[in-house]
């Protein structure tokens, strides 16, 4: 395949009547190789597709594109501004600005569909395609690049029947990206069951240590996976999140009893006074009698 190979078809090409037999219509359709440390885009585009990186641009149409190769950076006025890494789609929405381009330091591989007609309005309806949330983590599918390829052939050559024959495969690409969402969704929702389990869990024992590899085996996942996502969902380690409910936990019995320093330490399983006190400064930024000090100045 060519570095470089884009159509873009008007009005007549693809025409009222076959919108209206299929349902889908092809209106571009492209793979491109962009170099490191080039322009982005290139300057072969048509006006109303060529875009530049301070004003971004909006469509009238809906447009698939996946980058195969490479990374970089993808914003809209729905999403914010993300990075893309090889393995991602993602989808365009009419009339929603946004404005993409890959990294000077690696540049990308990227292939894209443009589309539109009252079947795309039923398919790009379903719950999983979001202009809030427009990104698919395919990752490297042979599958999705290969339908891409007989795309382009297929509107290169122009045979007989061609834009039917694009109408089905534009269908067989959005069926693809289709079933990665819905896994990535059912995937994502199993991942927030487990989180919210050890959660409730590492609460009921914010008084004991947690053994967290014990934990992730109860739960039935690998420790090191279960680390890895509960960071990502939580933002912290779930060592780290036990630790900080005990310092909150520690504040509140600071704040609301006569309890001392070691009387604390002992009741949230801590191993020691010293180990609890500098752990309690590293979190608060005051050691335990000064913040006891500081909120109920008047106690001994």
């Amino acid at each position: 395949m060519p570095e470089i190979y884009r159509k873009y078809l008007n009005e007549r090409e693809h025409g009222t009547e076959d919108q209206t037999d299929w349902g889908i219509s092809v209106l571009t359709v492209g793979h491109n190789i962009h170099k490191a440390n080039t322009h982005y885009p290139d300057k072969s585009h048509p006006n109303s597709y060529y875009f530049n990186w301070e004003e971004g641009r909006t469509l009238k149409e809906f447009q698939l594109v996946y980058i195969s190769n490479g990374n970089g950076i993808f914003e809209s006025e729905l999403s914010g501004t993300t990075v893309v890494e090889a393995g991602t789609a993602f989808l365009l929405f009419p009339g929603v600005w946004h404005r993409f381009r890959p990294s000077e330091e690696t540049g990308w591989e990227e292939f894209w569909v443009g589309y539109r007609g009252s079947y795309v309005e039923y398919l790009m309806g379903q719950p999983c395609f979001k202009p809030s949330a427009p990104f698919i983590q395919i990752g490297m599918s042979a599958e999705l690049m290969s339908v891409f390829i007989k795309l382009i052939e297929t509107v290169k050559y122009e045979g007989v029947a061609y834009r039917q024959f694009s109408s089905c495969l534009i269908s067989q690409l959005l069926a693809i990206v289709y079933a990665s969402a819905i896994n990535s969704d059912a995937q994502r929702q199993n991942q927030n069951k487990i989180i919210h389990q050890a959660r409730f869990r590492i609460h009921e024992n914010v008084d004991k240590n947690v053994n967290l590899e014990q934990l992730a085996k109860e739960l039935g996942v690998s420790y090191p996976w279960f680390r890895r996502v509960f960071k990502e969902i939580m933002g912290v380690s779930p060592g780290q999140y036990h630790i900080n409910l005990r310092v909150e936990k520690a504040c509140t019995l600071l704040k609301e009893t006569d309890l001392t320093v070691a009387e604390i330490a002992f009741h949230l399983g801590f191993e020691s006074e010293f180990y609890f006190s500098r752990i309690f400064k590293k979190k608060v930024g005051l050691p335990p009698k000064k913040y006891k000090l500081t909120i109920r100045p008047n106690t001994k």
